[in-house]
């Protein structure tokens, strides 16, 4: 069985994706929800999903095993982070070695890094004139988006896309993919 825990910081709709996709598999339980901002709409989500959820500051993040010990205590294996904006300490990305995952809304490498996230990310490819974007799904380490790549999906973008119209382009293919990547991780 495995427990995943999600951490989100925002709005948690591919939080709520994830958690429907699993909702009858037997093999794979979405087991808590967590973040950072206590006014997450992330945490509405899980409420209304029953799923438990748990809110920690940065500082509790960074100096402390508090967030380790709330993982270890619902015995966690695996962690998807789902618009979660802050970087995951060494502590926790020591205790799961390659079974920490992330969702980028770009093609890494390219517009990752500190900084870049949601619209950001999209104003910077539309103003690169790139012909297209996508996601990357990739393995969390100690450096923002620099994991190795698992699994990347591409969309056009057109002359006349907006970043709010390729923000939802790119939603689509999260939507799409996260919850089939993950469950061919766990099931490998």
């Amino acid at each position: 069985m495995y427990n995943i825990a999600i951490f989100a910081s925002g709005n948690g709709s591919n939080a709520q994706r994830i958690s429907e996709y699993f909702i009858e598999n037997e093999n794979v339980h979405i087991a808590l929800i967590l973040s950072n901002n206590p006014n997450a709409f992330v945490l509405e989500r899980a409420k209304n999903l029953k799923i438990p959820s748990f809110v920690f500051s940065s500082k509790e993040l960074k100096e402390t095993d508090r967030v380790l010990n709330k993982l270890k205590e619902f015995n966690i294996n695996f962690i998807v982070l789902a618009g979660f904006l802050l970087m995951i300490p060494k502590n926790i990305i020591t205790a799961f070695p390659e079974k920490i995952i992330n969702i980028h809304p770009a093609l890494l490498p390219k517009y990752g890094g500190k900084g870049m996230y949601g619209d950001i990310v999209h104003e910077a490819v539309i103003a690169a004139g790139e012909a297209e974007s996508g996601i990357s799904i990739h393995y969390v380490n100690e450096h923002y988006d620099e994991g190795n790549i698992i699994f990347q999906a591409k969309c056009n973008i057109e002359k006349n896309d907006s970043p709010k119209s390729l923000a939802e382009k790119v939603h689509q293919l999260e939507y799409r993919f996260f919850s089939e990547i993950i469950e061919k991780l766990l099931i490998v």
